[in-house]
């Protein structure tokens, strides 16, 4: 007695590919997947919309040529 072998493990899988069939086992695993995004997704902040910086996160801006413009230190400096 003691822990299988990857023989026992090998041949566990195989009765489970005949018994559910390889499309069968790959929607549980999809299933399992999104379930598990959907845990994620519903552990955030039930405040905060999506797209919406963290308060956390300090506010920048883009400007024309790809240049980002962090807000909060410009108010800070009292230049506009």
């Amino acid at each position: 007695m003691g822990s299988f072998s990857i023989w026992h493990w090998m041949i566990v899988l195989v009765i489970v590919a005949l018994i559910f069939g390889t499309k069968k086992i790959r929607n549980i695993g999809s299933d399992l997947g999104g379930a598990v995004k959907g845990f994620k997704e519903g552990m955030k902040d039930p405040n905060a919309k999506e797209g919406e910086a963290t308060p956390d996160a300090a506010p920048a801006q883009r400007v024309a040529g790809g240049e980002t413009i962090d807000v909060q230190a410009k108010e800070k400096s009292g230049t506009h």
